[in-house]
């Protein structure tokens, strides 16, 4: 799994560490029940803090995408490729969204309307 950020981009580098794990896994690169890299592991290979893997590893539970277990570290759960393509695709239309400066009404609203079609 090769997790890749970039330290002068504007997106805290936990987020990026938590896009690149989902994307793995939406692609198939990582599958359920393997484990990812502890975090130690992760923040030396990356050459950052401890605590920001962590953190990462910490929103990718908090989504249903893994499961943080004493001693074995984060394991990727069932759910997690259904999960991981979802949260990449509402990143994606979030960043369209911004783009062209809608509201997050505005994106509530389109959503409740494709919703119902």
């Amino acid at each position: 799994m090769l997790i890749r950020i970039d330290p002068t981009a504007r997106t805290p580098l936990f987020e990026q560490v938590a896009s690149s794990v989902r994307g793995a896994i939406a692609r198939g690169e990582i599958e359920v029940g393997e484990r990812l890299p502890t975090a130690r592991e992760l923040s030396r290979s990356l050459d950052i803090n401890l605590h920001t893997v962590l953190r990462a590893y910490q929103m990718l539970r908090d989504e249903g995408v893994v499961e943080l277990r004493r001693g074995r570290g984060a394991v990727v759960v069932d759910a997690a490729p259904d999960r991981a393509e979802l949260v990449e695709a509402v990143d994606r239309l979030v960043a369209v969204a911004r783009r062209l400066g809608l509201t997050r009404d505005a994106v509530s609203a389109a959503i409740s309307e494709g919703w119902t079609k």
